[in-house]
């Protein structure tokens, strides 16, 4: 049985920048799950990956919808010709340097990769007609406290901007998410290897909170989002909280606990919307939708509120930030047990 948002992938050519990541890999088993796309193009530079990604496919890519590329969103010549041809509709930007510390040490890389790759997916889009484009964003970009959370606030900038030099050809939007559970280098699967060894879980600092989402939500939000973008919005789910230390108790009733301090760059919680933003930002049931602050778009608050009026969007009554200490919404030591026991079946 179809998922009734996935429909919008039928017959339809659809490409993923770091299509082997963690959420590229996952994204593609759920379009192959849940759709019926024409063809779906795999855009990575590890060739490893791709080879391992494509022996993990074959068992649902029955008719063989999905094409490899080897390559490198900082190459503009070769990320065009994974575009030429092929008619794409939708693009999902996931390619991204995303360790904080490796970024901190790494600034300049994380430029070409973030930024420079960034706008190369932008010019390549619009001059190959793509109808929709949406790139996945951080809760770093928000307020950004390191080198990574700057550089995709860049991005972010850039994307919303693009709608501007495509004229409505191609339409732009962001879609900004915290902490994936079972994402490569995540605390859970970090966690769980050191339960396994009984060693010392070590903490950064005892009051850290995190967002919580499974890569089948994200994958979920993110389609619902390129249904409902109309270009220059930043769509952001309505996800859980926890505390870092009861994530540590949820895999041991008394763990031996290290306190580290903070990494460089490091916040100490995570922040989606800021104060500054929540002016442009408006609340539905299951999430928000940040809108452009700039001028050249020709919509607002309300003409959005009526243009989406099935969605039943409401302005917010006052100025808010939405970050992992203050969210309404707490996962407890017995639910984040739930959480680990579905990552671990992954």
């Amino acid at each position: 049985m179809l998922y009734p948002n996935y429909k919008i992938f039928n017959n339809k050519n659809i490409l993923i920048t770091g299509g082997t990541g963690s959420f590229g890999s996952n994204f593609i088993k759920s379009l192959l799950l849940r759709s019926k796309p024409k063809k779906i193009i795999c855009f990575s530079r590890d060739e490893l990956k791709q080879f391992n990604l494509k022996n993990n496919l074959k068992k649902i890519d029955k008719r063989l919808c999905v094409r490899f590329f080897i390559g490198d969103v900082r190459d503009l010549e070769r990320l065009n010709l994974a575009l030429m041809n092929n008619k794409i509709d939708f693009l999902i930007h996931a390619a991204a340097l995303k360790q904080v510390p490796t970024v901190e040490y790494n600034p300049f890389e994380a430029v070409k990769t973030n930024i420079l790759g960034a706008q190369n997916v932008i010019e390549v889009s619009i001059k190959n007609n793509v109808k929709k484009v949406i790139a996945l964003s951080t809760d770093k970009a928000s307020s950004p406290l390191n080198l990574y959370g700057a550089t995709k606030l860049v991005s972010d900038k850039i994307f919303i901007n693009a709608n501007f030099y495509s004229k409505n050809k191609s339409i732009f939007s962001i879609v900004r998410y915290g902490n994936v559970s079972s994402s490569r280098g995540s605390v859970i699967p970090i966690f769980n290897e050191i339960k396994k060894k009984n060693g010392i879980f070590p903490l950064t600092h005892k009051e850290m909170t995190r967002f919580n989402i499974s890569l089948e939500e994200a994958s979920n939000f993110i389609t619902n989002s390129i249904k409902e973008m109309i270009g220059g919005e930043i769509f952001v789910p309505k996800i859980p909280s926890y505390k870092l230390i009861d994530l540590v108790k949820s895999f041991q009733k008394n763990p031996r606990i290290k306190i580290i301090g903070l990494r460089p760059g490091e916040k100490l919680h995570e922040e989606m919307i800021s104060i500054h933003d929540s002016i442009y930002t408006l609340e539905a049931k299951d999430h928000f939708v940040i809108l452009p602050n700039v001028d050249f778009f020709d919509y607002d608050l309300n003409s959005y509120i009526k243009i989406k009026k099935k969605i039943k969007y409401k302005k917010l009554k006052k100025r808010f930030s939405y970050n992992s200490k203050e969210n309404k919404n707490f996962l407890n030591i017995d639910q984040l047990k739930k959480v680990i026991t579905k990552v671990a079946i992954k």
